[in-house]
């Protein structure tokens, strides 16, 4: 089992059987005859021409051991053998001449990969060393409840320097590019939480003075008596 695992990802080329060097794994090997049975041609011939396997239907080459997505895999390395099956990678682009803290300044944009994902922001490394913050204030100019909603780890993105500690080793950053430097705060500003007194409620930053009960008392029969057109 540990073999067929890792039959697929070994390269024998100039073998016997040209199947060594592909991807297609050699307990497989059977479908690959039954497709060359069905096209009448050799393996050197099929292997690469992708207007005969297009005219096949994988479909007709299911049996009980191998379904149609090991079948539709098959056919494409026969279309173009040797082809990298893992998805682009991509890196990002570190800025020439930004290596340490000391290289950057607020409202620096540069680009970054997501490091680490947390309840309060995302890591960024902006390849100085040390992973930058983005608060989750500052993900986006949208409310975020959930950081793992916008990013994730290996996202390239695009920040920016809103202040740097160099005696903490701390940089906070922004991915909300319009945000300057000073204005809101990369720890925690007004897009996901106000101010504490913007917050609370009018009543609560003074309390009325409580009213006596004679005065309410009063107050009340003169709007009974101003209802009823009755003089107190």
């Amino acid at each position: 089992k540990a073999f067929e695992q890792c039959a697929g990802f070994l390269r024998i080329n100039h073998g016997d059987n040209p199947l060594d060097a592909s991807t297609v794994h050699p307990e497989a090997y059977p479908v690959v005859e039954r497709i060359l049975a069905a096209t009448e041609q050799a393996l050197s011939d099929l292997m690469g021409n992708a207007g005969s396997l297009r005219n096949l239907s994988p479909r007709d080459f299911i049996d009980d051991r191998f379904g149609l997505p090991t079948v539709t895999d098959i056919m494409k390395e026969l279309e173009k053998p040797g082809r990298d099956p893992r998805p682009e990678f991509k890196t990002a682009q570190f800025a020439e001449g930004v290596e340490t803290l000391s290289d950057l300044t607020p409202g620096l944009i540069l680009e970054g990969s997501v490091t680490n994902v947390t309840n309060f922001g995302a890591f960024v490394d902006i390849g100085v060393h040390q992973d930058g913050l983005v608060h989750i204030s500052s993900l986006s100019d949208r409310f975020v409840e959930d950081p793992h909603q916008v990013v994730k780890a290996g996202d390239i993105v695009k920040v920016k320097v809103m202040e740097v500690d160099l005696q903490r080793k701390r940089i906070a950053l922004t991915m909300r590019l319009d945000e300057q430097p000073g204005e809101g705060n990369a720890r925690g500003g007004a897009k996901n939480g106000a101010p504490r007194d913007e917050k609370r409620p009018a009543a609560a930053k003074g309390r009325a003075r409580p009213v006596s009960a004679s005065a309410g008392n009063s107050a009340m029969g003169d709007a009974l008596a101003a209802a009823f057109g009755k003089k107190r």
